[in-house]
Order: structure tokens, then sequence, then C-alpha cells
């Protein structure tokens, strides 16, 4: 295993534009690392810059300790899992699995006790003498993992590889790489579009935006403390909900009603501006119907016409239609777009109680936790209220976990002896 450090790596192509833009981070030994991001972001590329499939204009590429921006991409002990699998169709699972194996010409022993081992990890001892058109799509990105599990590479990189998927066999296939990879300890990179792959699998999200890192943390710090509007936007399905908003003292006059802000330090956060942006999550509304007289005095109720709803037996979402000055319909529609969503209309979306009996076409009493709001510069998309001293205690409580699940793993591998010190 070995850790994967970046410094600066830009790339830049023929016509000078800059798919990836001083791009700095490091993915520590044995980590799992999400890089996401819309379309064109520069996942893919600084993926295949790690594997060597793609040159560095600048900057350098370091594994473990070696810098590796001239270093063929044979020699640099990587294994890569592609959305299409790559597999041979003439070969069988075990030639599949074997292949690296064989060109490295490793003793047929070897090959057959470790393509074995491998075949046990993922469950396809009984399909290694079938081709892999008479496979299912999981069990040819299986067979397709366990080629690279086989090689004993120093890092895993995963360029979407589930995006091929249905999306039941998505959901398992996450649950498998996960446990795979805390099993294995191996270092992890892994590029997708899908935020809810990203939120699930990684020990740290890497968030791109047009070639240039947005931010880096745990799931659980991007979505509750995100350092922008872009960040905010794309984490979180159904997404974070932005209305304009003037200021007036600790009050905010949005389209959906006029609420209080209690938290003096957001009170604050907004300074002298006299429009701001305000980040609220869908599922910090309620039916005000349902939330009891002490839970309101914790917030603030507004009322709306409720447009569209749509029940989904567990829960149930309402869509409510607004208007926003034209600047700001303009920026959040450009911010739309390239989140991959282009919605069509300024709406905020308000996750409900399936129990709650809001009707599309009537004014609703909606509750909304008015301690959970961010408050964002229109201008430059700033998340005012952000955090830091919550954004260091979730990053220690991420590290805290993941030590626990490693050392768990650790455990489990040796049956649970203490292995004592030399």
């Amino acid at each position: 295993m070995a850790a994967i450090t970046m410094k600066n790596i830009v790339k830049k192509y023929g016509d000078g534009f800059p798919a990836v833009n001083d791009v700095s981070l490091d993915v520590r030994d044995g980590e799992f690392m999400i890089l996401v991001g819309p379309s064109g972001c520069g996942k893919s590329t600084l993926l295949r810059m790690i594997v060597g499939l793609e040159d560095i204009t600048s900057g350098d590429m370091l594994i473990g300790e070696k810098v590796v921006n001239k270093v063929a991409p044979r020699e640099r002990n990587l294994s890569m899992v592609f959305q299409n699998y790559a597999l041979y169709p003439h070969l069988t699972v075990f030639e599949n699995i074997a292949f690296p194996l064989r060109l490295a010409k490793k003793p047929g022993d070897e090959v057959r006790r470790r393509v074995t081992e491998t075949a046990e990890l993922l469950e396809l001892t009984e399909h290694l003498e079938r081709k892999p058109a008479n496979l299912s799509g999981g069990q040819r990105q299986r067979v397709a993992m366990g080629r690279a599990i086989v090689r004993q590479a120093d890092a895993f990189l995963f360029d979407e590889p589930l995006s091929n998927l249905d999306a039941k066999l998505r959901g398992q296939m996450r649950t498998e790489i996960s446990r795979l990879q805390k099993r294995l300890g191996v270092t992890t990179v892994y590029v997708t579009h899908d935020q809810t792959e990203a939120m699930t699998l990684g020990d740290r999200v890497a968030v791109l935006r047009m070639g240039v890192l947005q931010q880096v943390g745990s799931p659980r710090e991007l979505y509750e403390e995100p350092v922008n509007l872009f960040v905010a936007g794309f984490i979180g399905s159904p997404s974070m909900n932005f209305l304009p908003a003037s200021v007036d003292g600790s009050f905010l006059e949005t389209p959906l009603g006029r609420f209080e802000v209690h938290d003096e330090r957001k009170v604050a956060a907004a300074g002298d501006r006299d429009v701001v942006l305000v980040g609220i999550r869908p599922e910090h509304f309620e039916d005000a119907s349902l939330v009891s007289e002490e839970k309101r005095q914790r917030g603030s109720i507004v009322r709306a016409r409720v447009d569209v709803t749509e029940w989904l037996g567990n829960e149930q979402y309402a869509y409510v239609p607004y208007e926003a000055p034209a600047d700001l319909a303009a920026q959040l529609r450009a911010l739309s777009r390239e989140l991959d969503s282009d919605q069509l209309r300024t709406q905020a979306v308000v996750a409900l109680d399936a129990s709650s009996e809001i009707r599309p076409g009537r004014e609703a009493e909606l509750w909304l936790d008015t301690s959970r709001i961010h408050i964002f510069d229109p201008s430059s998309g700033e998340n005012l209220t952000r955090d830091e001293e919550r954004v260091e205690r979730l990053g220690r409580i991420a590290e805290e976990s993941r030590d626990a699940q490693r050392e768990a793993q650790r455990e489990a591998a040796t049956g649970g002896a203490t292995v004592a010190e030399p």
C-alpha cells in the first residue's frame, strides 16, 4: 500500500484549457478517497494522471515517496477498474482474473492460488469457468475488481465502475466495494458523478468544479458545513434550496415568508449586505401541524402555496415555486445547469413526513428549523455561516470512526489475536 500525493497538478490540452487546475490533494495510506463533481469537472482526467494514462502539464504526482510524473503506467503498481469492465470475452473468468499474473510470468501454482483466493473473496468461485457473456452486470464488475485485486497493487483506482448497472444493483455493489476496501485496507481513489456513491463510500470526498478543487472532507462535513454554494448544491439529494432574502436585523424576508434567525453568529455573518442567499435543506422543513408546541419555539412558521406533491410511501416531497429577482434567478439557473440538474423554475423542495396531509394547489403552513440554515454571499458564493469549530469536530469524529473500522478489520483478519511487539 502507498499514499498518493498531488502537488499543484495542472493538465492543459492543446488549446490551453486547464482540465485540471492547480489541484493539491493528499490521499492517505489505506484511505478511501472519492473524487466527485458534475460532468467535465476534471475528476476522470485527474484519475488518469494518477495511473499515468494522461501526461501532467505541471506539478508533481507522488506514489509513496516517489515522484512518478515520468514513470510508465505499468511500473506504478496500480490497479484500475473501468466503467465498461474491459474484460476479454474469449477468456474464462479464471483467465480474466489471472491475466495480469500471466503478463508478469508468475508460476502456475501461484497463479492458481491467488486467483482462487480472490474468487473466494468476491464469491466468484462457481463462475470461474464461465465466459463474461454468460455473467450478469454485477458479476462482470466483480471479475474486473478481481483482476485488480489479484495484482496486489499499492492502490486501487475506480473510474465510475457502477454507472452501467441498474439502481438496485448499484446499491448492492456499493456495499460490496465498501466492505472489500475496508477488509483489504488498500489505498483507493474512486471517481463518480453520483453524490450518493460519494456520501456512502468514502472516508473523505474531494469535490471538483471546472478543474478546481472546491472542498475536501468527510461526507458529513461536506453535507453539514459546505464551503460554498456549489458544494452545498451538489452534495445532497434532493439538493439544498437557495432562497434570495433581504436582511432586516435578525429577520430574513424570503419568497416563502419572513422569519427570524435566533443564532446571533448567523445574523452577524450577513453583515451589512442587503441581499443574501439562504440555504435550507429539504429535511429542515416540516408540516407545521405535526410539530409540537415546544419544537415550534425553536424555529419559525412560513406559509407557502404547494404546487406539486410526491408521496413515496415512507416519505413525501412538496414543491413550492417562487419568484426571485431576475439577476439572482439567472444565477440560480446557471448553478443548476452546472450541477447537471437543469432546473426549469425557481422552486423550493420540502421533505414531509409520510403522514402529512398537505395537498397540492393549497396554501400550507411549514415549520422551518432556522438553526440549520446557511447564509451565502450571492456574488462570491461563499458560505458566510460555516462553523470552523464544528468542521474540526466533524473531522475528528470521521478520523476516529475510520481508525475504529480499520482496527476492527485487522482484528477480524487475525481472528481477534493480539500481535506482541518485538
